[in-house]
């Protein structure tokens, strides 16, 4: 691929709005792009062309075993966490077996009590809001947005609370996709497995426990596999949500009212974030079964192609106005599409999270403003996850609630 985009630089972390649409602009809805390594891969920006490829399996896989590139693949490529390579979970795992797998894990989900998920979400979030709201400054990410959806993830699935600062750093690492990735990748499959194996000996009433419980007859080791997988999904997208959708209420007129007692456009702002900055912009993948034509691209078998969620949903075929709020308008690609789309219970688990998060925020911290100017917020250097490095807001100190209810 002589073309080929680096898929990496600092336009994914400043501009990837216009880098989308130059590449858009310049290849096409299937964009030819190289990983770290020189090794290529395929990018699907295209609405349509991204609806093809999530919603025919057979055509376009998730099997990783497919990859061609695998022989050009070294032990330590820091993207291997995120394209795993004979790894046993619902990630790569397809047909019947799939569905099967789903089901146990839609079902373990669907058992979470809302009111308890809720009340578990405000209590984390208030023991973090307290240990910040005295001093009248914090750091919304750091401290905040990038703490509370592993915190709560980890109760539901049964972890000790005091496990949660570990799993985020672990978790952090592994996403990043950088030289920390694979030590990341290794303290959460320990975690996970040391889990597994108390709650087979001593089941309890969480999501491990109701996993295990499952007739299929899943093995330990596939278990703890989807664990990490529901982990890495369910937190730092979740914590990105969070932070993106609090950076938009902050610094866009139309979101301001929410900042003065009002929630009528919490709802509003996280929809358009999903919408014009999601936390999921690109993921890997699907691997082409046989030699196949898409967005005008001839793709070969065992090709791996990329899902450009973003740039889908920024696709100017489907938003001819870009400037015009999106209202409850659902139909973005930031849960996925097709058989391996995010579980519908999942979804909304971290809706929940997300939007207890940003309302403790408004109930907590009276006149919330930022601290430093809108434009010198940065983001972090991934191409696939988007999210804020910090968030510094400033506002008037209140007491500590100190565990008592709201």
């Amino acid at each position: 691929m002589s073309e080929a985009v680096p898929l990496g630089g600092p336009r994914f972390q400043t501009e990837p709005a216009g880098l989308y649409r130059e590449m858009r602009r310049d290849h096409g809805s299937v964009v030819p792009v190289e990983l770290d390594g020189g090794i290529p891969a395929w990018l699907v920006l295209g609405y349509r062309e991204l609806h093809q490829v999530t919603g025919d399996p057979v055509l376009f896989s998730r099997d990783s075993e497919l990859w061609n590139q695998w022989e050009n693949i070294p032990e330590d490529w820091p993207l291997l966490p995120m394209i795993g390579h004979r790894q046993p979970s619902i990630l790569y795992t397809v047909g019947e077996r799939h569905r099967q797998r789903a089901a146990m894990i839609s079902s373990a989900l669907e058992s979470v009590d809302p009111f308890e998920l809720r009340r578990q979400s405000e209590r984390f979030a208030d023991e973090l809001i307290d240990t910040v709201c005295l001093s009248g400054e914090a750091d919304l990410v750091a401290q905040y947005s990038s703490l509370l959806p592993v915190r709560v993830l980890a109760h539901l699935y049964g972890f000790p609370d005091d496990e949660g600062p570990g799993l985020v750093t672990a978790l952090n690492d592994m996403i990043d996709g950088r030289e920390r990735a694979l030590a990341g990748q290794s303290h959460l499959a320990s975690s996970m497995a040391r889990l597994v194996a108390d709650r087979t000996e001593k089941p309890a009433d969480d999501v491990v426990s109701r996993m295990l419980a499952d007739d299929s007859g899943f093995t330990g080791e596939e278990i703890v596999q989807d664990l990490m997988v529901m982990m890495a999904a369910g937190h730092q997208p979740t914590a990105d949500w969070i932070g993106n959708s609090l950076r938009l209420m902050l610094t866009d007129d139309r979101f301001a009212a929410s900042l003065f007692g009002g929630r009528n456009s919490v709802a509003e702002a996280m929809n358009e974030v999903l919408w014009e900055d999601t936390p999921t912009q690109n993921v890997a993948g699907r691997w082409a079964t046989r030699d196949t034509h898409l967005g005008g691209r001839r793709v070969r078998a065992g090709d791996l192609l990329l899902l450009g969620l973003q740039g889908a949903n920024s696709d100017p075929q489907v938003r001819t106005d870009a400037s015009a709020l999106t209202g409850g308008n659902n139909a973005h690609f930031s849960f996925g599409h097709g058989e391996h789309r995010c579980p519908f219970p999942a979804q909304e688990i971290a809706e929940v999270i997300a939007r207890t998060g940003i309302e403790v925020v408004l109930d907590r911290l009276p006149d919330i403003d930022l601290a430093v100017p809108a434009g010198s917020l940065t983001r972090r250097p991934s191409p696939w996850l988007r999210g804020l490095t910090e968030l510094p807001v400033r506002f008037t100190s209140t007491p500590a609630l100190g565990g008592t209810s709201r």
